[in-house]
């Protein structure tokens, strides 16, 4: 992803509403858009690919409309600089409409031809453009596009995709039934919210965003459908320490959970919770975990509770409360959540807490408090009661779903996690593959409590604590790595993103 990135995010309806506005308010040619567009990915390729200038050579596969169109203007590119092209016309170019025909013209003109797509095409270019299906596809792919998805795939040569990979989603971020795997995608205009979220992350590679200077008005003709969390707007909402301050100046937080043999969960979330300044943190949770909590980590204090009557007596003086790593669905389990429920402090529900709710949704109707919730897909599926390929197929939609149903914050986890608190959804470009471990659901419990309990309403401390987890993780992997990152490693990380964020 590019360092910077817009912060507005758009459905691929109000990109193409924001192009037109650009050509019809604003008079500037469509065609010259188109040509800014080729401009820009030809040359974001030569800048990531720059061997194509020493003797590489350029395969462009071009479909229909503009996005085709966007292929034969690189094409032309490449012939005006001498860079060897071949061309794979999905679609014959005669029967190109509008602009896409020109840029046609315009690379037919320059000498170029063009071979159409058949089984028998040889992949052949050192680097290859996926110009075929762009931002209007709605549903499955098929066809000679799915075949021709299929072979540039299993090419294992680099793509650059123009705006979108083909048979990706832009509105949901999904792949209609295949999508280009590109290194590479260089999108236009306004950022489609889908080349973030789901499957886009892993089939957009490198995100590039040119807005072909178009005026800075015509954004204001479109309300951004999502926001992407950056870290300028995000250090406005952290805390200076005032200099006469105190451990009760910044929140006690409470954990409550940590079920038999799950001892682990709480500690990793408690941990968390004072790495991000909490003042103060307890963990409720079963007798055998007391001692090893405390060996662990002195600085939190560990209480064994029996029921409900337990930890009730510790929510008093407590500033919030995190309900759900490693509780377990016992009995136990089950009296506790009740308990907790009832309570009038600001409460984030995860893990097997989420899964108690879903199945006896009554638990709720003993409490008037909102709750944040911060489920993963498969925890989400089971609060929404529908199949997880569901709930990822459109996640804008499962977390506005999750929200309207149970109120209070929605946080969505997963690449591109989403927020949303009732009006806003929010989405998180930061972390990596290397958090798909065990235990990183609890630590983002912790940094989220943690502020909750240092007084952050809920939606701020949502976006806050997924933004900072998931830098954290990308700091911990460009120091180490991905692969073998666990869910502690990101502690030291977590503190020094807080840190930086204060100073800014």
């Amino acid at each position: 992803m590019d360092e910077w990135l817009p912060e507005a995010l758009y459905t691929a309806e109000q990109v193409r509403h924001l192009d037109a506005v650009a050509i019809n308010d604003y008079h500037i040619n469509g065609f010259e858009l188109m040509k800014r567009a080729g401009q820009a990915a030809f040359d974001r390729m030569l800048e990531r690919w720059p061997a194509l200038s020493r003797g590489g050579t350029l395969q462009v596969f071009c479909g229909a409309g503009n996005n085709g169109g966007d292929g034969y203007v690189i094409a032309s590119l490449a012939r005006q600089r001498y860079l060897p092209v071949r061309v794979v016309a999905l679609k014959n170019p005669d029967e190109l409409n509008g602009d896409a025909l020109r840029a046609w013209h315009w690379f037919r003109d320059l000498g170029g031809s063009t071979e159409s797509w058949s089984r028998n095409v040889t992949i052949t270019g050192t680097v290859l453009v996926d110009a075929m299906l762009g931002t209007g596809l709605s549903g499955e792919v098929r066809g000679d596009y799915l075949d021709a998805i299929q072979m540039i795939n299993h090419s294992e040569r680099p793509v650059l995709a123009v705006d979108i990979p083909s048979g990706l989603s832009a509105d949901t971020g999904a792949a209609l039934g295949a999508a280009v795997q590109a290194a590479m995608t260089v999108t236009f205009i306004g950022l489609k919210q889908g080349l973030l979220t789901g499957a886009g992350p892993r089939y957009c590679g490198t995100l590039n965003f040119a807005s072909l200077a178009v005026p800075d008005e015509i954004y204001s003709k479109e309300l951004p459908a999502s926001h992407l969390l950056r870290e300028q707007e995000l250090a406005a909402l952290v805390r200076p320490r005032l200099a006469d301050a105190n451990k009760g100046s910044h929140g006690h937080l409470l954990v409550v959970g940590g079920d038999e043999g799950m001892g682990g969960a709480v500690v990793m979330a408690a941990e968390a919770a004072l790495r991000t300044g909490a003042g103060l943190v307890t963990v409720a949770t079963r007798d055998e975990h007391v001692d090893a909590i405390n060996a662990r980590c002195p600085e939190i204090m560990a209480r064994g509770v029996q029921d409900a009557d337990d930890v009730n007596r510790l929510l008093t003086g407590k500033s919030a409360v995190v309900i759900g790593p490693g509780l377990g669905q016992s009995d136990w389990s089950k009296a506790l959540l009740a308990s907790i429920l009832q309570s009038d402090l600001p409460i984030l529900a995860d893990a097997d807490a989420l899964n108690l709710i879903a199945e006896d949704s009554q638990l709720l109707e003993s409490t008037s408090r909102s709750l944040l919730m911060t489920p993963h897909p498969g925890e989400a599926s089971r609060l929404l009661q529908e199949p997880i390929p569901d709930v990822q197929a459109n996640r804008f939609a499962a977390v506005r779903q999750l929200q309207q149903q149970y109120g209070g914050v929605a946080v969505l986890k997963g690449a591109g996690s989403l927020v949303y608190d009732g009006e806003t959804v929010s989405l998180c470009g930061a972390g990596n593959p290397g958090m798909a471990v065990a235990g990183m659901g609890d630590v983002l419990s912790g940094v989220i409590g943690s502020l909750l309990a240092q007084g952050y309403d809920m939606a701020h401390a949502a976006k806050l604590g997924v933004w900072l987890h998931a830098a954290a993780g990308d700091d911990c992997a460009a120091e180490d790595g991905q692969i073998g990152m666990k869910a502690t490693d990101l502690l030291p990380y977590i503190r020094r993103r807080v840190n930086q964020l204060a100073n800014a």
